[in-house]
């Protein structure tokens, strides 16, 4: 199977990609980056600024794609720079691959994602999740993870100070809203890359809590 995970340098993707490279399905594994990884492994990584309208490229021909990318409000700067990562960016993604023969695309989402949602950051990610599943994918697997525990390069007060709140308080809250790691997120978009054809949502207390 070729593979293409895309946000190869984030907390989860980096952990797809290393995991993925230790996994004997995977014949070659293909990691797009804007800068080069420092231990791509196995992978081929392109490198590409992600501008806008996408190039093609014979490198976007793969089986099948986990889907990693996204930002935050304050690192992009404001709404339509963030839309225009985790929503316009991803869609062109997830186009070039389908285009190019991809059938599966499995994505890191959010929890509470709805495109309904009065939420910007969830109505974002739930109107990501209804145009990937329309585009025409054998298999699409849309994971709504809460709070993500890993180790990070940016610094994020506020989620910090969520996820002490949740652990302290966490036989007193429902599953779903317990923090997930990075890596367990990782191996459950792993696993689901196989699997049958629909529409597939796993909610954040099926993402393998460890």
């Amino acid at each position: 199977m070729k593979l293409m995970i895309l946000g190869a340098t984030g907390a989860v993707g980096s952990q797809v990609l290393d995991q993925a490279c230790q996994d004997g399905r995977f014949e070659t594994i293909v990691a797009p980056t804007r800068r080069p990884l420092g231990s791509p492994g196995k992978a081929h990584n392109p490198i590409t600024p992600f501008d806008l309208p996408l190039p093609p490229a014979d490198w976007w021909a793969v089986d099948a794609v986990i889907c990693c990318l996204g930002t935050t409000l304050k690192q992009a700067g404001s709404k339509q720079a963030f839309y225009r990562v985790d929503h316009d960016l991803v869609l062109a993604c997830a186009e070039q691959a389908r285009a190019a023969g991809a059938s599966v695309f499995v994505l890191n989402s959010a929890l509470g994602a709805n495109p309904k949602s009065r939420s910007f950051y969830l109505r974002t990610k739930g109107e990501v999740e209804s145009a990937v599943a329309r585009m025409g994918f054998e298999r699409v697997v849309l994971a709504r993870p809460s709070l993500i525990d890993a180790e990070r390069e940016d610094n994020r007060p506020a989620e910090k100070l969520g996820l002490m709140a949740s652990r302290l308080l966490a036989p007193l809250i429902p599953k779903r809203y317990h923090p997930v790691s990075a890596g367990a997120i990782a191996a459950t978009l792993l696993r689901e890359v196989t699997g049958g054809p629909g529409v597939i949502t796993l909610a954040s207390e099926q993402l393998g809590h460890d």
